[in-house]
Parts: C-alpha cells; structure tokens; sequence
C-alpha cells in the first residue's frame, strides 16, 4: 500500500484500487484515484505510441530520451525550457540532448532571436518518428471515441481542456 493524498492505494495485478472504503456508489475495486485515473490513460497512450514508435525502426532511443523529444515546439527549442518542462536540470537534458543528437533526431542551430542562444530542432529523422507517434495517436483516440461515444469523448475533452486552463504552465 501507498498513500495518495491521504488514501491508501494498492497496486495489484488487476491495477490500482482505493483502500478506503466505496465512495460514490463504487466499490474498492471499482473506484480509483482521480489522479491515478487521469495518469492511467496517459501512460497507457505513451507506451503504445513508444512501441509503435519502436516498431517502425526507431528503435535506438529510450522512453525517457522520447520525453524531453516531445517537448520540442515546431519551431525548436531552448534547453532550459525542456529542461524546465520534463523538470530535470540543464545538465541531465543537455546529456539527453547529446544523445538525440548522435543518434539524428535533432540538432541544435542558433537562435535566430538571440545570437547566445541555440535552439534545439527537429531533424528529417525526427519528423518521421513524430508521423509514426501521430499516426498511433489517432487510432488510440478514434477507438476511445468509439468505446466512449461521441458525446462523452467530445465532453471528456472540453473538460479535460478546461482543467489545463488551470493545470498547464506551459500552455499556449
């Protein structure tokens, strides 16, 4: 057992339950953590997008190298902001960084804004595995759609966008 915001939450084979007692009408093997059911479908859309990924021949970089990638804006980013937005030191991501780099995904050019900058990019390498990424993201929420019905998908995400209003320091 571990505590989530004062509840205790098991993991089991069969996933993650409260502990405390039905609430809702939902019973202890039904009801979940907000925050733990806001992360499962998270989690479960990166690790099929990684493996989709992976399975298309971009199989040389990891799931952690995939998450300061996908920070990168269309237009390149600084490193202090991907660092800042995966929440690990300059360092870490600048190693992250290097790696990407050796391995074709991105490159650093200079910052057009400011000549004491550079900018981290996304190379033709990169944008392949980006479609691929895409691609996945589109099946898995076309067959959300059709699990959920048009209705409840159209509203879990006019919610869910609502929330990030106050949620997202990084939105845009």
């Amino acid at each position: 057992m571990i505590r989530l915001g004062g509840i205790d939450v098991g993991c089991e084979s069969r996933g993650i339950r409260w502990a405390n007692g039905a609430e809702g009408g939902m019973d202890d093997e039904q009801r979940v953590d907000l925050g733990v059911s806001l992360f499962i479908p998270y989690r479960y859309t990166e690790d099929r997008i990684f493996q989709a990924i992976q399975d298309a021949g971009f199989d040389d970089w990891t799931l952690t190298q995939c998450r300061v990638f996908q920070r990168i804006t269309p237009d390149g980013s600084r490193l202090t902001d991907l660092a800042d937005q995966v929440q690990m030191s300059k360092q870490s991501a600048s190693v992250l960084v290097d790696q990407l780099e050796r391995l074709g995904y991105v490159r650093r050019v200079p910052d057009p804004t400011d000549g004491r900058a550079r900018l981290i990019v996304i190379e033709q390498r990169g944008r392949r595995a980006v479609e691929v990424a895409k691609v996945t993201l589109d099946e898995i929420l076309s067959e959300w759609k059709a699990y959920l019905g048009t209705r409840n998908f159209t509203l879990l995400h006019q919610i869910l966008d609502q929330l990030r209003e106050i949620t997202d320091p990084y939105r845009r």
